[in-house]
């Protein structure tokens, strides 16, 4: 009698189920809108009716508040389901071109299709939104698909598996749990395009994989987005914004300030009000922000050590923490922090913090400011909280992120006519809304000759018709 390990019998119905969605993937590609819009809605139904289901669940994977999940997880995915609703009956029809004068007597269009086979592989940070979304997108465009959610969340992921079960066939969505050995498995597979959001390093194994089938990739990525402060800045109202934007799912956001930069003149002012602030949304009471109903939780202990490495490494190479740094390894409990007197040197001055805490670069001109940005990686999503046209316009000219939100902070995640998204190592591809139906569709270019000919520019080429073609490349 033989035995199959359980490795095996996984890589087996991997395999299997990806071959059926193959199979399926030309019927899935002739569905009509009403039929996307019939399995997207299944989904809003499943969503609105276990709301409560979903919140215990990323409660209980890492204390995430009721109040975070429904707007970091729920708000952007719910915002993206009424958009797709209102508008995808008309994303789908033929986009007509102009015609230009050469090629009189055609007319050319846009034919959006689906790519096919999709594999999204989810993040644990929003582990219900951000695996939901895509696959909002992915529906939308006709594709199939399969889905990775994250095993350091389970408890969300196995809500995610069951929702999934009660509305698709595995033939159209299925759900594989598991650690990076399961998402090896299926980067193995010839998928047509994969959706991964998470950290660069991650993401550039994903490329190196898609790149051996010459699959399309959207890459929602990260890094050191960084705030700047200047010296016209509404001080209370950006200390406000930012201390909720950077603690906000206890930093452990993609789009969350990764460092501050500060205009020497407003520093202390600003640090004031930012430490005031913290006060009202964590501990109004006087109590321990550990208390905090409205704080979150680092999502395990790798992550708890890695966060409080970068902390004691900047205060053994000269940094203050100013505002908070106590720890409790027994909850992975960081409270909101802040570091001044930080260098390049540091490595929480090098690496994607993903944590509650704020390192301080004090400039004292625009051009410091710009200088400490333009030497790392494009962000993400780069901050501005001026009262200057000026000075904004002389930031916007001199730099490059993926988006850019001024005197405000992360609302342009669900801003479905906007598209969201890195550039080169903060990301590849966009979402959100038009955007992402685009992203996950193969846009064909259609031409079609409705009457005349080209015939007269045929050989053999008398000078006569080399003049004609000069005149047509040359002059119109």
């Amino acid at each position: 009698m033989t035995t199959t390990s359980p490795k095996l019998t996984h890589q087996s119905s991997i395999q299997a189920v990806f071959d059926a969605q193959r199979r399926h993937a030309p019927h899935m590609a002739l569905t009509t809108a009403k039929e996307r819009l019939e399995r997207i809605g299944r989904i809003h139904r499943w969503i609105q009716d276990h709301e409560a289901d979903l919140m215990q669940a990323m409660h209980a994977d890492f204390r995430k508040p009721a109040a975070e999940a429904l707007l970091g997880d729920l708000g952007a995915l719910y915002y993206e389901i009424r958009h797709t609703t209102k508008h995808l009956s008309r994303w789908m029809k033929p986009h007509r071109v102009p015609t230009p004068l050469p090629l009189l007597g055609t007319r050319g269009y846009v034919r959006y299709e689906p790519k096919g086979n999709v594999l999204i592989i989810a993040p644990w940070n929003y582990p219900f939104g951000l695996c939901i979304k895509p696959l909002v997108a992915a529906i939308s465009t006709g594709n199939v698909v399969m889905l990775k959610p994250s095993e350091m969340t389970p408890n969300t992921t196995r809500t995610i598996k069951r929702m999934v079960e009660e509305l698709f066939p595995p033939e159209e969505v299925a759900v594989f749990e598991g650690d990076a050995a399961v998402a090896t498995q299926l980067l193995d597979l010839p998928f047509n395009h994969i959706f991964f959001t998470g950290s660069p390093a991650v993401g550039k194994i994903v490329m190196t994989a898609a790149a051996k089938h010459l699959a399309s990739v959207t890459l929602e990525l990260g890094g050191k987005s960084p705030v700047i402060v200047d010296e016209t800045a509404n001080i209370k109202a950006a200390a406000e914004q930012i201390a909720w934007g950077k603690y906000f799912n206890n930093g452990q956001t993609c789009i969350a300030p990764d460092y501050l930069l500060v205009h020497e003149s407003v520093k202390e002012p600003f640090l004031r009000a930012f430490r005031e602030s913290v006060q009202r949304m964590y501990n109004p009471a006087g109590q321990p922000t550990e208390q905090s109903e409205s704080y979150c939780r680092i999502v395990n202990k790798n992550h708890f050590g890695r966060v409080r490495r970068l902390i004691e490494d900047a205060v053994q190479k000269g940094a203050t923490v100013t505002l908070g740094g106590q720890l409790n390894e027994a909850d992975n409990f960081i409270a909101p922090t802040v570091i001044e007197g930080v260098t390049d040197q540091m490595a929480l001055m090098q690496e994607e913090i993903f944590g509650p805490v704020l390192p301080v670069v004090p400039y004292q001109t625009a051009d410091e400011a710009l200088q400490v940005i333009n030497s790392r990686e494009k962000p993400l999503a780069l901050y501005i909280q001026s009262g200057s046209r000026r000075n904004i316009d002389y930031i916007m000219q001199r730099t490059s992120a993926g988006d850019t939100v001024i005197n405000d902070l992360f609302w342009q995640f669900g801003h479905m006519d906007l598209p969201f998204g890195g550039v080169n190592n903060s990301g590849i591809g966009k979402s959100n809304g038009f955007f992402g139906f685009q992203e996950l569709s193969n846009m064909r270019g259609v031409m079609k000759r409705d009457f005349g000919t080209a015939r007269f520019i045929y050989p053999p080429y008398t000078d006569k018709i080399e003049k004609l073609i000069g005149f047509l490349v040359k002059k119109l």
